[in-house]
């Protein structure tokens, strides 16, 4: 099969398909991207080091100066194209940034963030020329800051159950509504608006037009600034639309077409929160490190008890495997043209879910200090908190990758023909077809038993033979589970969710697996001892999870039992099992 250059490599994963030129060789940023990025991340340690970031959080707010100094430093801008003002950074070279934004503090990194990374990406994404002529010279200078405006108080990850309107009249449209939970809601001039344009039908839900619309509207006002659990500086308010006339010539895309705007700006947004991920675990492990060197018991530093090895080694595996994931992913999408929504999606799931881990090891680690509000150990379990819930909950995004990823494994098994089709009555007949289709290119003889990984360094031999029987069995359990659910399949949250934990770790292991051997080819192997080591200790622990995953997916698990549970507990209202009942 001829190598496609716009395959998803993580789509092909459930088909029991390795795509390796779409990670190998391992990306590097250019030089001139690496120039440019330089001296804006030495400027943000030189500014970042002298703010007061705990009085930020105690006070939770933002300061106008220091807004103004991020203005002055080019940071609302740096994504912004060069011929209108920005400095038209990559994404991978934005990531470099936003991750050295987060190494410091929450608030700020996500104040830019939903700026650059959802606020005004609609603008780049689907803006016409006159569009992004009119508004981005002004977003790159910070003039206007920008929001994303799509929850509302009964619709969150359910986004076609939003109640927003925008009726046409003429040459405008008449905006009605509430958004809820804005980050930059009550300081930004530039919004991005998503509204039915279409009303719901008892048989069909309203359509979605996403719209550009600005303050000097009228009609928009905010609530007041939340009090939050964490990154409590950021600004977050609900906003309010009050028959706003918004010029057709705001239209964003094209009229109806609002969640396909949506979906691919939190895509591309996924990148710069997955790249705080990032940052956020360099902070703290440094932290850790230097506490755990420091700190003495027993006549000696912690350091040198495995406990705490077993901590501080593990967060720098999770942390590599982070890095790994961010900057392949927006390698990808400076290519241009490739499909990235599992890699996307996958990578936010991990480096925030790794980020969460590394706040509360950090903390473990410092002991009863890190309890301590003059640390920065507990604001750092707090403002961690969000990257699980920002920009599409880890539990829909699960089952957003088990459901995609699902996708061409059950086309395939649609186009198998009438003997297929009669194996839903008999699950017997034809059964096997998508496996033996999956292993066919395992069976291949090649050099040390490899079939499709011939590019990883022959240190990883062990690694590189796993990979390939573990997603033969991703692939084969695909096919188990769509023929034991068939169009039930939607319900099966359980199911979905386990396969999309495997095709995460699986996607991991692999991109870890490049950036090693990108990293020998460059150094030499002696020099990437370390590097080495990561890789193995991450390849050990994913495969007692695929393990796991895999064998709980053959039937062998507790689902019925945990909802049986659960359903019990939602019919009583609480725990009745009293002990001294």
């Amino acid at each position: 099969m001829p190598f496609d250059p716009n395959a998803s490599f993580g789509k092909s994963l459930f088909f029991g398909e390795i795509l390796e030129d779409q990670i190998f060789p391992y990306p590097e940023m250019p030089r001139d991207q690496t120039e440019l990025v330089a001296p804006i991340v030495e400027t943000i340690d030189r500014y970042m080091s002298s703010i007061d970031r705990r009085k930020l959080d105690r006070e939770g707010e933002m300061p106008a100066e220091l807004i103004q100094s991020l203005r002055e430093m080019g940071l609302f801008g740096v994504i912004v194209p060069e011929e209108h003002g920005g400095l038209g950074l990559s994404n991978s070279g934005y990531a470099r940034v936003m991750q050295q934004v987060s190494s410091w503090d929450g608030s700020i990194a996500v104040t830019l963030g939903a700026h650059s990374s959802i606020g005004f990406k609609g603008l780049l994404l689907f803006g016409t020329r006159e569009q992004q002529k009119r508004y981005l010279p002004k977003l790159a200078t910070g003039e206007m800051i920008a929001a994303f405006c799509l929850t509302e108080p009964g619709s969150g990850s359910d986004a076609f159950s939003i109640k927003t309107s925008a009726r046409r009249e003429g040459d405008f449209y008449l905006l009605n509504g509430q958004k809820l939970w804005i980050t930059n809601g009550g300081i930004a001039d530039f919004y991005t608006v998503f509204a039915k344009t279409t009303p719901d039908t008892p048989g069909q839900k309203g359509k979605i037009t996403a719209f550009i619309v600005t303050r000097d509207l009228g009609g928009i006002t905010h609530g007041p600034h939340e009090d939050k659990m964490g990154i409590r500086a950021s600004n977050t308010t609900a906003v309010f639309f009050d028959n706003v006339r918004v010029p057709a010539a705001n239209v964003l895309g094209e009229e109806g077409k609002g969640f396909k705007v949506a979906m691919s700006i939190l895509n591309h947004g996924r990148t710069g929160l997955g790249a705080g991920a990032v940052g956020g675990q360099r902070r703290l492990l440094q932290l850790a490190v230097q506490h755990a060197g420091e700190r003495k018991q027993f006549g000696r530093p912690i350091a040198s008890f495995g406990k705490i090895k077993e901590k501080l080694g593990r967060m720098a595996t999770n942390l590599y495997v982070s890095e790994s994931l961010c900057y392949l992913v927006s390698a990808t999408i400076d290519r241009g043209g490739v499909d990235y929504s599992i890699e996307g999606a996958a990578t936010k799931i991990f480096n925030s879910e790794a980020l969460w881990t590394a706040a509360d090891e950090a903390l473990q680690i410092a002991g009863g200090m890190g309890y301590m509000r003059e640390q920065p150990y507990e604001q750092a379990v707090r403002d961690s908190r969000i990257n699980r819930i920002f920009e599409g909950t880890n539990e829909i995004l699960r089952l957003y990758v088990g459901f995609t990823g699902l996708q061409k494994p059950g086309e395939y098994l649609q186009g198998l023909g009438k003997e297929l089709a009669n194996s839903l009555a008999d699950p017997i007949k034809g059964f096997g077809l998508l496996r033996e289709y999956a292993v066919r290119k395992a069976k291949q003889t090649v050099p040390y038993g490899r079939t499709q990984i011939t590019k990883a360094h022959e240190s990883m031999r062990e690694q590189v033979a796993y990979v390939e029987d573990a997603v033969q069995g991703l692939a084969s359990l695909c096919e188990t589970v769509l023929r034991r659910h068939g169009r039930e399949i939607a319900e099966m949250q359980f199911a979905t969710t386990r396969i999309a934990d495997v095709a995460i770790d699986l996607l991991a292991l692999c991109t870890a697996i490049a950036r090693t051997t990108r990293l020998i080819d460059r150094r030499g192997l002696e020099k990437c001892s370390t590097e080495l080591n990561m890789t193995f200790a991450f390849y050990s622990d994913a495969r007692h999870r695929i393990r796991a995953n895999l064998r709980a997916g053959t039937g062998r698990n507790n689902d019925e039992e945990i909802k049986s549970v659960a359903d019990a507990v939602i019919a009583a209202g609480k725990y009745e099992n009293d002990v001294l009942k």
